[in-house]
């Protein structure tokens, strides 16, 4: 055997080492499956229970909705990636609202980003398509014709359109504005829950 190949079997025993050292939050893994089911089926029950109650213009701000709340979350899921915490301890220590919170948020980011890249990422867009559908059936049956086919192709295609445009401006939104973004997220869930974790400074 040469030298060559036994240093090919211990690189390769080193990369399996390192892979199996790495912790796997499997709390997280089940806490985000049962948050992605309650929400999935919560927005499902409001966009299928409006959807057939409502006018075609209201349908159509409700699809819209749905597109923005997943470019927010994720505007938030990658600020909070590209941030860091160090300057929001001055902020911390002098007590300003929102910046625990800030550092929270910072401190379990790979959490974080998940679920609003994620699970609400995905979700919306989930919604996103099952409103398309609901949208193309009430304009199918304005219509005189059947042209169920071609509403559906032209509305998933500018559905599709709208919300990759607008997560690729809001991640330079994001990018830019990382600090003010989590700060301003932190504002908000200081008013919801404050963190009382006194350790966080």
């Amino acid at each position: 055997m040469t030298e060559d190949s036994c240093s090919k079997k211990k690189k390769i025993k080193i990369r399996r080492n390192n892979v199996g050292n790495r912790k796997i939050s499997y709390k997280w893994v089940v806490t985000s499956i049962i948050w992605t089911f309650f929400i999935s089926s919560f927005m499902q029950m409001i966009q299928a229970g409006l959807m057939s109650r409502v006018t075609l213009l209201v349908a159509c701000l409700l699809l819209f909705s749905f597109i923005f709340i997943g470019i927010i979350f994720d505007i938030i899921g990658v600020s909070v990636t590209a941030t860091s915490e160090v300057p929001f301890h001055s902020l911390a220590s002098h007590r300003v609202r929102g910046a625990k919170e800030a550092i929270v948020l910072i401190r379990n980011a790979d959490k974080v980003g998940n679920f609003c890249n994620d699970v609400i990422g995905d979700i919306a867009g989930i919604v996103s398509g099952s409103a398309t559908t609901a949208i193309v059936v009430m304009l199918n049956s304005f219509s005189t014709g059947n042209h169920e086919f071609i509403l559906s192709i032209v509305l998933a295609g500018l559905v599709a359109a709208l919300t990759v445009g607008g997560k690729a401006i809001g991640k330079g939104i994001a990018i830019s504005n990382c600090n003010s973004i989590i700060f301003m997220v932190g504002k908000i869930i200081s008013f919801i829950k404050p963190v009382k974790d006194k350790n966080v400074k």
